[in-house]
């Protein structure tokens, strides 16, 4: 199938009914209202741990969230919520998915392998597979937001997960740098070419402060990321500072007991980009 490059559902062509066509069937036993990718355009810019991040926001907030990594030779979402390996049950209905102390469900390569230290030398098609698994073989128990921390990148198995599960929308994370705004935008790109809506960008390491005078310090430099979004059409969602204490926690598998309120401001956005009332 060609890939087109306008909205689908509003045209006579076959393309839209075409691209449903790739979605992967989600497990008979699972209810999913919303899906929410995580994106970056390039690796080490802290993706996983705003996906973690995030499900904890709004677990918080009374809704149902779950996790699922599709960051499949970089899994760490597990090790930041302190859930070990090999814990992965499952009947003829198909996999469970363990939960974290909160209620998150997650579900990881790492939950599946004897050694979390194991490396995944896997060649592209056996991961995207991998991915598709986890939508379809994976009973998922009536999830409000599902947050999918996807590989870095625009490659096969980022392009795997636009085709084959029913994004609603994604968000982008990025870090200050100046070489980070292009890559920001070959990720906006892909997802304007694939037809997924971008809800917005969250900056990472954008500051550290002072713990004696509270002086906020640019470690990166001046942030350009604002710049980027209003050239793009989308917004900023949050700006997440270098932050110890979320790093110590996330070392020891404690994130959800991080108390302090970065991303609340992207949940209310999440709240109103998109309703439950409307899934």
């Amino acid at each position: 199938m060609a890939e087109c490059n306008h909205d689908c559902s509003n045209c006579s062509s076959k393309c839209d009914e075409e691209k449903k066509s790739l979605l992967a069937e989600m497990n008979k036993s699972s209810k999913i209202k919303r899906v929410i990718g995580v994106v970056s355009g390039k690796g080490g810019v802290g993706k996983s741990l705003v996906t973690s991040m995030l499900a904890v926001t709004m677990q918080r907030r009374g809704h149902k969230t779950a996790i699922l990594d599709a960051d499949i030779t970089g899994p760490s979402i597990p090790k930041a919520f302190g859930l070990r390996t090999g814990c992965v049950e499952g009947n003829e209905l198909g996999m469970f998915p363990p939960a974290t102390k909160t209620g998150i469900e997650v579900m990881s390569v790492n939950l599946l392998m004897d050694d979390e230290e194991k490396p995944v030398v896997w060649r592209g098609p056996v991961i995207a597979g991998t991915v598709k698994q986890f939508w379809s073989d994976v009973v998922w128990n009536d999830v409000d937001y599902m947050f999918v921390d996807m590989p870095p990148g625009t490659g096969d198995v980022p392009l795997t997960v636009f085709q084959s599960l029913p994004l609603d929308g994604i968000i982008i994370v990025s870090s200050p740098q100046e070489l980070v705004s292009m890559i920001v935008s070959k990720a906006i790109n892909m997802a304007e070419l694939m037809n997924i809506k971008v809800l917005g960008l969250i900056e990472n390491y954008s500051y550290i402060k002072c713990p004696d005078c509270g002086k906020e310090i640019k470690l990166y430099g001046e942030s350009h990321i604002e710049k980027t979004a209003k050239e793009k059409g989308t917004e900023v969602l949050a700006k997440l500072p270098v932050d110890p204490e979320l790093a110590s926690l996330c070392d020891k598998g404690l994130i959800e007991l991080f108390e302090k309120d970065y991303l609340e401001k992207t949940a209310d956005r999440l709240e109103e980009l998109l309703p439950l009332e409307n899934a």
